[in-house]
């Protein structure tokens, strides 16, 4: 691991009743299992110590939230400032009147979906297709099967860079196709999702089948970062990259997916920057080939090495 230089040192830190590592690796969680660490690597134990944290936080400081970076790409030369990291405390899914389910910015989609699913809730069966956390899926407005977050979101929690604790409308999150105006360096601690009444055996079964389809075209037991472009405008992005001649292209250790070529991998020894790159040599492709260019859906963070 290549240990960042570190200039938030120890003492700058606020208190903290979680932790704070640092150098605090990532490549350890996060899917790709590639890229450098983090300055300060901080696990809070609750809302109230996020907040606090981030209140006395110097202003200049980066902070970034990560779930299990089951959509990132973290550069080798790691992340200045602040990651965020929100334990299991965090996690905690419940059940409201009114067919809706709350659930914290730790929470797994498929615990949610899960959850529905015990208690009745049709609607939220997509979160099963969906391999990241509440948190992350609410931010980038993750969506699977024809769904999105901003279909099933009634309200998020943050706790923004400042410290601040607010509760805003799904309205006011500003959402379109994998994306929205969640705040740089804002946590998102809780999101409210609702859906409507539905028979217990017929949701799993949806659940059932999603999860059959996503084991039979994706490479779920490799080490990969999830759909690596945006679907563009009435085409799909794994089409155009199969029709660039892309399929199985590689550099180094990384290399694009034979199984569904809208997904990167990591064979080995992969550093963030062959998946960078083999990434965008596949969208210089799909230019020359369709005029398409390619949008990242895969957040890439961090600086070389």
């Amino acid at each position: 691991m290549t240990a960042l230089p570190t200039p938030v040192a120890a003492g700058a830190l606020p208190p903290l009743a979680g932790s704070a590592e640092a150098n605090g690796s990532l490549a350890d969680f996060i899917w790709f299992r590639t890229g450098g660490p983090a300055e300060w690597l901080v696990r809070p134990r609750d809302a109230a110590d996020l907040s606090a944290f981030l209140a006395a936080l110097d202003p200049a400081v980066p902070v970034m939230p990560v779930g299990v970076g089951s959509n990132l790409i973290v550069r080798d030369g790691g992340v200045a400032g602040v990651v965020v990291r929100l334990p299991k405390a965090f996690a905690r899914v419940t059940i409201e009147p009114g067919n809706r389910v709350r659930a914290g910015g730790a929470a797994m989609g498929i615990t949610v979906a899960s959850a529905a699913r015990d208690a009745g809730i049709a609607g939220l069966e997509f979160l099963r297709g969906i391999p990241g956390t509440v948190g992350g899926a609410v931010r980038m407005n993750a969506g699977a099967y024809g769904r999105d977050a901003s279909d099933i979101v009634v309200e998020v929690t943050l706790v923004l860079r400042d410290g601040r604790v607010e509760t805003w409308p799904a309205a006011q999150l500003g959402y379109r196709y994998r994306h929205s105006q969640v705040p740089a360096g804002a946590v998102v601690i809780e999101a409210l999702f609702a859906g409507q009444a539905g028979d217990k055996a017929a949701i799993g079964a949806e659940m059932d089948r999603i999860a059959a389809e996503r084991e039979a075209s994706q490479p779920l037991r490799s080490r990969t970062g999830g759909s690596t472009f945006k679907n563009p405008d009435g085409d799909k992005a794994w089409r155009l990259i199969d029709a660039a001649g892309c399929r199985g292209l590689r550099i180094g250790d990384a290399q694009v997916s034979e199984k569904h070529c809208n997904f990167l991998l990591n064979l080995g020894q992969a550093r963030a920057a062959d998946i960078e790159a083999l990434g965008e040599e596949v969208r210089r492709r799909v230019k020359a080939a369709s005029g398409v260019t390619l949008e990242w859906e895969i957040q890439r963070v961090g600086t070389p090495a």
